[in-house]
C-alpha cells in the first residue's frame, strides 16, 4: 500500500502537470540492504527529501556524498534491486494531523495500525519542523498533573516542560507515563505516545491498558515496532511531536511521551554507521546531541497571542545499573528541565513508585505549582530529606536520642504514604489532603499497616466533597481532621 502522503502528492503533481520540454534528474540505485540505499546520479538532491523509486519503494536522503547519497528506506517492495530508477520528488516528509488522529494508531508516515480506513485530513505538518522562536514563547505558568504522590508535590511539572523519565529496564517508568496519560482524563489536554522499537506485544499491550482507562478518547500513538525498518524507528518521535505540534498550535494543551530515547539514538546510530560517517564517543555521530535537542526545543508554552497552547515533553530513556552518567543520558538531562529518576534498589525493596528524590529535580516546574500545594510540600520535603540523611545511621544500630527517633518514625510514615499503586493516578485535591494531615501529624500515631485504608477512605470521602485548592486552610484541615477519624473508628 502506497503512502498517504505519495498518493496526495501525486495528486498535486498531476494537477499542475503542463505539456512541455522538461529536463529531469535521473538516478540509479547502486546497491541496497539493511534499511538503507545507495544512489548515483541525483546532483540536486537536497537533505531530508523523498525519493520516489521505480519498484514503489521510498527513501529518504540521509547522507550527500561527493558522487553517490545515502538514503534510508520509508517502504521497501521485495523488487527493489541494484539498478532500480530513482527520482527526485521536490517533498519533505510530513504527515497527516488534524482532530481524526484522536483515537488512532498509526506509523510514523501516518499508515493506520488498527485496522481502520486511511485518515482523511486536509492538513499536514512536516516532520522536522523548527522549533517555535523565542518571541512566540512564554514562560510556564500552568500545573501539569502528573496523579503520583511524589511527582505532583516534590518534582512537580508545568505544561509546556520537558521532564526526562530516567531509569533502568523494568522498574516502572512506562506505567508512571501510562499513569500520567490516564490521569490528563477531563483534563482538555490531548496526549500522544510514541513507541519506537517496542515488541509488538508490548505495543499492544500499551494500546489495550489505554483503552481501558478511557485514554484512547484524547490519546494518539504512534508506533515503529521493532521488525520495523529502521528509517521508520528513527521517524517515529519527529512524527509524534508533529502531531502535536499542530495541536499546540491551535492552542490546545499537548502531552507527548517518547518511549524510548535510548532505542532511538541506537538506530539513529546504527543507520550513521551504515552510511560510513564518521563515529565518535561510543560510535554515535558527531550530531548525537542535535537529534535530540531539536526534537525536544520543539516542546514549549505559546504566547497568548498565539493561542496559548503548550506541549509537554516526558522523554524516556534506560540507564544501565543506574548509570546516569552514560553519553545518552547525560545528553538528555542537559536538554531536559530536570529528570525524575526511578532507582532500582527502591523497586526492589518494595517502594513504587521507584522514585529517588534526592536525584530528580523540577528546575522550572515550581513556576506552574499551586501556592497551597507549594506551601505544604515543601514543609513535607524538608521533612522527608531529613528522613533519609538520618535513616543511615539505624543501620549500623547505633542509639539516636528521643528527638532523631521521632523524626525517623515520621519518615518512615511518610514513605509509607508515597507509595502508589500502578495504574491508579490521584487527583490534586487528593494530595493537598494528604499534605494537611501529615504536616498537621495526624499520622504521627498511625501504623504503617493503617496508612493505606485510611487514605482510601480519605480519597473516597474527597470525592464527595465540595473542596479546592482554593479554599483555606483551616477548611481544608477540619475535613481532613474528620475523615482520618472515620476511618481510623472503620
Amino acid at each position: 500500500m502506497l503512502h498517504s502522503a505519495v498518493l496526495s502528492g501525486q495528486a498535486a503533481w498531476l494537477r499542475q502537470y503542463r505539456l512541455g520540454l522538461r529536463i529531469v534528474e535521473q538516478g540509479r540505485v547502486r546497491s541496497v540492504g539493511d534499511g538503507i540505499v545507495w544512489i548515483e546520479g541525483l546532483p540536486s538532491a537536497a537533505m531530508e527529501e523523498i525519493l520516489w523509486l521505480e519498484d514503489g519503494s521510498r527513501a529518504l536522503v540521509f547522507h550527500l556524498g561527493k558522487d553517490r547519497l545515502g538514503g534510508i528506506l520509508l517502504m521497501q517492495t521485495l523488487r527493489l534491486t541494484a539498478g532500480t530508477i530513482a527520482h527526485l520528488s521536490g517533498q519533505r516528509l510530513s504527515l497527516p494531523i488534524g482532530d481524526q488522529c484522536v483515537g488512532r494508531v498509526i506509523n510514523p508516515l501516518g499508515d493506520p495500525l488498527d485496522g481502520q480506513p486511511p485518515l482523511e485530513t486536509a492538513g499536514r505538518r512536516e516532520l522536522f519542523a523548527p522549533s517555535p522562536p523565542i518571541v512566540a514563547r512564554d514562560f510556564v505558568h500552568r500545573p501539569l498533573y502528573m496523579g503520583s504522590k511524589v511527582v505532583d508535590t516534590l518534582i512537580p511539572v508545568a505544561k509546556g516542560q520537558r521532564q526526562l523519565i530516567i531509569g533502568d529496564n523494568g522498574i516502572g517508568k512506562r506505567a508512571f507515563a501510562l499513569d500520567t496519560i490516564i490521569n490528563q482524563r477531563g483534563g482538555n489536554v490531548r496526549c500522544v505516545y510514541v513507541l519506537i522499537g517496542q515488541k509488538r506485544a508490548s505495543i499492544v499491550n500499551t494500546i489495550e491498558t489505554l483503552r481501558e482507562y478511557g485514554a484512547m478518547d484524547y490519546t494518539a500513538v504512534v508506533a515503529a515496532e521493532a521488525t520495523a525498518l529502521p528509517g521508520l524507528k528513527y521517524l517515529a518521535p519527529f512524527a509524534g511531536c508533529a502531531l502535536a505540534e499542530e495541536w499546540m498550535w491551535q492552542g490546545h494543551d499537548t502531552l507527548v511521551v517518547y518511549d524510548d530515547l535510548t532505542t532511538h539514538a541506537q538506530t539513529y546510530r546504527e543507520l550513521s554507521l551504515l552510511l560510513r560517517r564518521p563515529p565518535g564517543r561510543e560510535a554515535y555521530p558527531g550530531d548525537i546531541f542535535f537529534l535530540h535537542s531539536r526534537l525536544l526545543e520543539r516542546s514549549t508554552c505559546l504566547a497568548s497571542s498565539l493561542g496559548g497552547g503548550s506541549m509537554t515533553a516526558l522523554p524516556i530513556v534506560e540507564t544501565t545499573q543506574g548509570e546516569i552518567a552514560a553519553y545518552i543520558p547525560t545528553n538528555l538531562i542537559s536538554i531536559t528541565d530536570g529528570q525524575i529518576y526511578f532507582d532500582a534498589r527502591l523497586y526492589t525493596a518494595g517502594t513504587t513508585p521507584a522514585i529517588d528524590v534526592t536525584k530528580s529535580v523540577s528546575r522550572i516546574g515550581g513556576k506552574g505549582q499551586h501556592p497551597r500545594i507549594k506551601d505544604q510540600a515543601g514543609r513535607m520535603k524538608l521533612d522527608f530529606l531529613q528522613f533519609l540523611e538520618l535513616e543511615v545511621f539505624t543501620r549500623f544500630g547505633a542509639k539516636v536520642e528521643a528527638t532523631i527517633e521521632t523524626k525517623i518514625k515520621r519518615g518512615r510514615v511518610l514513605r509509607e504514604i508515597l507509595k502508589q499503586d500502578r495504574l491508579s493516578p490521584m487527583p490534586i485535591e487528593f494530595q493537598l489532603a494528604w499534605l494537611t494531615a501529615f504536616n498537621r501529624g495526624l499520622f504521627d500515631d498511625v501504623l504503617p499497616e493503617q496508612i493505606g485504608p485510611m487514605l482510601k477512605h480519605m480519597a473516597s470521602r474527597l470525592s464527595t466533597s465540595r473542596l479546592s485548592l482554593d479554599q483555606q486552610d483551616e477548611q481544608w484541615g477540619e475535613a481532613v481532621t474528620g475523615w482520618l477519624k472515620e476511618g481510623s473508628v472503620t
